[in-house]
């Protein structure tokens, strides 16, 4: 699967704003999906993960209650919507996929073999 990142850009603390992955091929409703982010100076971060239907999510506590990820299955797109962004998410963010009919979430950016180009998102003080 191939995938393509979108929707960053810069806002200020507080703001909210929503990425979009949109993928090609036949297989996406059979790949676990997950958002990652890369800050300067910082490790690749897990931020979440999405089952195959969308039932089953998983976030890392830094986004937890601000960020949701879901997906549409029949567009063949992965979003994150953001809320109440704070400087810290400062970042660009990747999406990614599992390898398909693999349905176990993971936060381990090893689990993911298909990664979009990242897209930018810079929240400002």
């Amino acid at each position: 699967v191939q995938l393509q990142a979108s929707g960053g850009g810069l806002v200020q603390a507080g703001d909210s704003l929503r990425l979009s992955c949109a993928a090609s091929g036949p297989t996406f409703t059979r790949h676990v999906m997950g958002w990652f982010r890369l800050a300067p100076g910082k490790e690749r971060e897990f931020v979440a993960s999405i089952s195959w239907s969308g039932t089953i999510t998983s976030y890392a506590d830094s986004v937890k209650g601000r960020f949701t990820i879901s997906r549409n299955n029949a567009k063949n797109t992965l979003y994150l919507q953001m809320n109440t962004l704070k400087p810290e998410d400062t970042a660009v963010y990747y999406c990614a996929a599992r390898k398909p009919f693999y349905n176990n979430i993971e936060s381990r950016p090893g689990e993911y073999d298909s990664w979009g180009q990242g897209t930018q998102l810079t929240v400002s003080s």
